[in-house]
């Protein structure tokens, strides 16, 4: 089965480990990639490639 994204997930499982295993600079891999530079760098301190939970902390 297929990778289930959010409408505005811009980034796939597979371009955010390109990205954290790149030595390119931030910007090329955000041209490349068409993302904004922060989320390169966001995704190159993380060490998951998986999204984190969104919405309430705790349930209401």
């Amino acid at each position: 089965m297929g990778q289930v994204l959010h409408g505005s997930a811009t980034t796939t499982k597979a371009i955010r480990r390109a990205i954290q295993h790149s030595q390119e600079s931030l910007r090329a891999l955000a041209k490349r990639y068409g993302i904004n530079q922060k989320a390169v760098a966001k995704w190159r301190e993380r060490t998951s490639v998986a999204d984190l939970p969104t919405g309430p902390k705790s349930p209401a």
